[in-house]
C-alpha cells in the first residue's frame, strides 16, 4: 500500500511539473534571452559581462564595445584598457575587461578564433564558469542546458520544482524532472518568470500563470 501511494505521489508530481511547463510554453512558445548579441562570440562576451549586472546595463555597454570589436581578433587588438573604458558602467568592469581580453586571446591561440561548443572547452576560458557555459551552449548552439542564475534558483526552490542548496544541485534536480520536450527553453521560462513575476521580495502571485500549481509558503492570495 505504501509503495502504491509513493508511486501515485510521484505520478502526481510529474503531472504538476508538466503542467507548469505546458503553461509557460503556451504563454511564450519561443522565449529569448535579453542580452543583445549577433553570434556566439558576442553572446559569450555579453554573458561574461552580465555577472552581477543587469542585462539592460550590459546591453548599453556592449553596443559601443561591439561597434569597435565584434570578433576575438578585434577584441584582443582593442586590449584590456580600451575594453575597460567601454564597459566602465558595469560592475567589476576592470576584472571583466581583463577576462574578455584574455578569453579573446585564448580563442585565437587554441580555438582558431571560434567559440567552442562544449562545456569543458568553454569553462577553460577566463571568466567562464558553468552558468556562462550553459547559456552559450543553449542560446548559441541549441543544447538543452539549464543555466541556474538567481532567478532560476529562487523559482525552482519556491514553487518548488527542484530544491537545492547550490545552483548545481538545482540544475541536476531540474534535469531529472523536466520532460525532454521542454528542456530547450526551460531556463528562459524560469529566468523570465523569476525576473518579472516571481520576484524575490514581492512575488506577483495575482498575475502568475502557475499560481494554482505553486506550493510555496510565500504564495499570496488576491485580496
Amino acid at each position: 500500500m505504501a509503495e502504491k501511494k509513493r508511486a501515485g505521489g510521484k505520478a502526481a508530481e510529474a503531472a504538476r511539473v508538466r503542467a507548469i511547463f505546458e503553461r509557460f510554453r503556451a504563454a511564450d512558445p519561443h522565449p529569448r534571452g535579453e542580452l543583445e548579441h549577433k553570434d556566439p562570440f558576442t553572446l559569450l562576451v555579453a554573458v561574461v559581462l552580465s555577472a552581477q549586472a543587469t542585462d539592460a546595463g550590459v546591453n548599453k555597454a556592449t553596443r559601443g564595445l561591439f561597434a569597435l570589436a565584434d570578433t576575438p581578433r578585434k577584441m584582443a587588438a582593442l586590449g584590456e584598457k580600451k575594453i575597460a573604458e567601454q564597459i566602465r558602467t558595469i560592475g567589476l568592469f576592470r576584472n571583466k575587461a581583463k577576462n574578455v581580453a584574455a578569453l579573446s586571446e585564448k580563442l585565437i591561440a587554441e580555438f582558431d578564433g571560434k567559440t567552442p561548443r562544449t562545456r569543458e572547452a568553454l569553462e577553460s576560458l577566463p571568466g567562464v564558469g558553468r552558468k556562462t557555459a550553459n547559456v552559450v551552449m543553449n542560446i548559441a548552439f541549441g543544447a538543452p542546458t539549464l543555466a541556474v542564475d538567481t532567478h532560476v534558483f529562487r523559482v525552482s526552490n519556491r514553487l518548488p520544482l527542484a530544491r537545492g542548496a547550490t545552483p548545481l544541485a538545482v540544475e541536476t534536480g531540474l534535469e531529472k524532472i523536466i520532460p525532454p520536450e521542454f528542456m530547450q527553453h526551460a531556463h528562459h521560462w524560469l529566468i523570465l518568470h523569476g525576473r518579472y513575476v516571481c520576484k524575490a521580495r514581492k512575488p506577483e502571485c495575482e498575475r502568475c500563470i502557475v499560481a494554482d500549481l505553486c506550493r510555496s509558503k510565500d504564495k499570496r492570495t488576491p485580496a
